[in-house]
């Protein structure tokens, strides 16, 4: 499977830039963990597109977190990007509703919110975002937010098919060199492209296609991949949070803790004497992943 390759480029002579982003063997190493349904699919490829190309905008170091919260059907849909372009993502839903509709968001998550986190990696406070849904599709939700939470010009066009997610972003710089009317006729040029394009086209010769008559400084490619960070003793330090009393209960009902990660489906299991090594602060530091 080939790599993914996400592209920053900027406009010589405009306050403009921009990214492109394909990815296929991310978007498979998410959804092959879970039985998702397509819709569902549909919709974590198209955020992870969209995460991507947002961590890409913002150049810090960290992780990006989206997540579309609601009271409908499709409950949760959590997607995350570090600074290193390591992404992971999950989905709930209420399976017991029967198949869920190809249906706009707002139906399927009613009352609904967006959030943005950022978490900086050096320890530095924690930012959070959150805009009420706006617009039927997750482009439109995105660019209300950037809109609302950030008051910067942004366009953003996202494609799922045959397992490739692709998305596109155009950002109008506050403030910078060349023709501040550029943007109109750049965010034009970009309204041409199909989704089949944005999907099919590796991001140098959509760059081409689109903006062929325009002085476009590309940057050096990026590498998004899949990666969790769930381990054991990250799993054990959740069940400390939890507390003893509740984990020795399940053990007694049980026989065993397990836990099992909603990202990579990683399974974890604590027995008697682990569970007692964890409340002591002896856990050993080997782990006792199974998977199922």
């Amino acid at each position: 499977m080939s790599q993914d390759t996400l592209q920053r480029f900027l406009f010589d002579a405009a306050p403009v830039r921009g990214e492109v982003v394909r990815l296929s063997a991310t978007t498979h190493e998410v959804l092959k963990r879970r039985a998702y349904p397509r819709v569902i699919q549909k919709l974590i490829s198209e955020l992870m597109a969209a995460s991507a190309l947002m961590t890409a905008m913002l150049k810090f170091e960290g992780s990006l977190v989206m997540q579309l919260h609601g009271k409908g059907q499709l409950k949760l849909v959590v997607i995350e990007c570090e600074s290193d372009m390591t992404m992971r993502a999950t989905a709930r839903w209420d399976e017991a509703a029967g198949e869920l509709p190809d249906a706009p968001l707002s139906t399927l998550l009613g009352e609904g919110r967006f959030v943005i986190t950022l978490d900086p990696k050096d320890g530095g406070q924690t930012y959070q975002g959150v805009v009420g849904l706006s617009g039927s599709s997750v482009a439109a939700i995105i660019e209300h937010y950037m809109q609302s939470s950030e008051q910067l010009d942004t366009r953003l066009w996202l494609s799922s098919e045959n397992g490739v997610a692709a998305g596109l972003m155009l950002q109008k710089l506050p403030a910078g060199h060349g023709d501040p009317e550029a943007w109109q006729h750049l965010t034009t040029l970009a309204e041409t492209i199909t989704p089949h394009e944005l999907s099919t086209l590796a991001p140098q010769d959509l760059l081409y296609r689109l903006f062929h008559q325009e002085s476009v400084r590309v940057m050096a490619e990026e590498h998004p991949h899949f990666g969790c960070r769930c381990s054991q003793e990250r799993v054990g330090n959740m069940l400390k949070m939890v507390g003893r009393e509740e984990a020795e209960s399940v053990l007694a009902e049980r026989g065993k803790v397990e836990v099992t990660c909603d990202f990579c489906n990683q399974h974890y299991r604590f027995d008697a004497v682990d569970v007692a090594q964890l409340f002591s602060g002896e856990l050993s530091s080997a782990p006792n992943p199974t998977r199922h």
